[in-house]
């Protein structure tokens, strides 16, 4: 469908896979004229400023750094649960900075990333097949079929949800919670005594040596650019109702849509066919775009994909998320490097290390290895260096709570402690400290 022809709904007319199965399509209609009525949540000149920094980064002059909780939830939208998920990002992002010697583009999975795809529609709880969870905008974590039947009222709550975390999120990053003064008290309690708390606080203590020094000798650091923080936000574009309500024309003399739910959208592997409604729906949106990349990928199709999403081949426009695990990313990377390379498309390269990685422990338990995702972020870098092609940025999935749910890094977190606090719903997500660590360690390969 040519751009002339596209509008928010013309992807009503493509197949929309990973939707919930909304019971009563009348309340459904209801809920998203309600939202379409209700104010956007990020602004076109705001989702103009990121497509501009990620130019820089597709140019090689920045670098992406993309991370928070693998499905948000209700229950934790809270200031200290906010708070603690921005500082270990600020934290990631200081230490990506000095010690890699590169401006960082900051983008949160956050004020939005309420929906999950699932491989099934259903699941077996003792015993019992009922819907599956598929995030809290769509039904509850909770294991009863009551609980599990999709509520369109849900996709209000996340609206409302996400406002209220960018409005504390704005909150932070421009009040004076993100100065560049304030770098120590970035760390966490149980961050501070441990090795890697130890590194960052020596690289913020050389920080605030010499913010002290250009005071003294007269240089101002009372300024936007020491005491706030461009921070954007991102989610999976899934539940396509939600994102068409919020989807806006630009008033001023730009226009153009933008959709207005997240200044990033990224579409998955299992929305990503060429001729469904995900690509359609986001074909026309001005927004940045991620899209993820799996070992099923096919690059002819990548290459069509591409193309239609960005016929303009705008530099900041697309970002790859590839997300192949540690054993296979060298035989899945290579080929797209070159294939995209090739046809001379702009693009940023960025890898998930998280995905593919995933393993059950002999408890059940769903984990990662820091060791796998730090393989597989080694062999991202230095097969980018091989094609003459440039590692952008990185996708994590993580939280500032003192977590045990992926196993390995400094304190080598065992199969057996994940019990000790795993909290997630979803996916396993790396800790605070866990965190810091691989900042410490990509900064190393950034500097490289």
């Amino acid at each position: 469908m040519s751009m002339k022809n596209w509008s928010k709904t013309s992807y009503r007319n493509k197949t929309a896979l990973q939707q919930p199965g909304w019971p009563d399509r009348e309340q459904y209609e209801k809920v998203v004229r309600s939202l379409s009525a209700l104010p956007p949540l990020v602004f076109a000149g705001e989702i103009r400023d990121l497509k501009a920094r990620l130019a820089q980064v597709a140019a090689g002059r920045a670098f992406l750094l993309q991370g928070g909780d693998c499905s948000e939830e209700f229950a934790r939208c809270t200031a200290p649960n906010i708070r603690e998920t921005l500082k270990v990002l600020l934290q990631m992002a200081v230490i990506l900075t000095y010690a890699g010697n590169k401006p960082v583009v900051k983008v949160g999975r956050i004020a939005g990333q309420y929906a999950k795809p699932r491989s099934s529609d259903t699941e077996t709880v003792n015993g019992e097949n009922i819907p599956s969870y598929r995030g809290d905008m769509a039904n509850s974590i909770e294991a009863t079929p009551e609980a599990r039947v999709p509520n369109p009222e849900r996709l209000l709550m996340g609206y409302h949800m996400s406002a209220a975390t960018l409005n504390l999120l704005r909150a932070f990053t421009r009040g004076g919670f993100g100065s560049l003064h304030r770098v120590q008290a970035w760390n966490q309690k149980f961050v501070k005594q441990s090795p890697m708390g130890r590194n960052y606080e020596r690289m913020a203590k050389r920080i605030g040596d010499a913010i002290k020094f250009m005071e003294t000798i007269g240089i101002p650091t009372d300024t936007p650019q020491m005491r706030e923080v461009q921070f954007f936000t991102s989610h999976e574009a899934l539940f396509l109702g939600y994102e068409e309500a919020l989807t806006r024309e630009d008033s001023t003399e730009a226009g153009g849509w933008y959709d207005c739910s997240a200044h990033m959208l990224w579409i998955g592997d299992r929305t990503r066919q060429l001729d469904g409604a995900h690509v359609e729906f986001l074909s026309g949106v001005r927004n940045p775009l991620g899209i993820k990349v799996g070992p099923d990928h096919d690059p002819d199709t990548m290459l069509a994909l591409i193309e239609r999403l960005n016929p303009e081949n705008e530099p900041g426009r697309i970002t790859l998320i590839t997300r192949f695990g540690a054993g296979v990313v060298e035989k899945h990377l290579p080929p797209l490097l070159r294939a995209v390379k090739r046809a001379g498309c702009h693009v940023i390269w960025t890898c998930d290390p998280m995905h593919a990685n995933t393993f059950s422990a002999e408890s059940g338990r769903k984990t990662r290895s820091f060791d796998d995702i730090l393989s597989e972020l080694q062999c991202f870098f230095e097969l980018n260096w091989a094609e003459g092609t440039i590692p952008g940025g990185v996708h994590f999935e993580l939280t500032g709570d003192n977590v045990t749910e992926c196993i390995g890094g400094g304190r080598q977190l065992s199969a057996e402690q994940l019990n000790l606090r795993y909290l997630t719903t979803c996916d396993p997500r790396l800790n605070a400290e866990q965190s810091l660590e691989m900042a410490f360690q990509i900064a190393e390969m950034i500097r490289s």
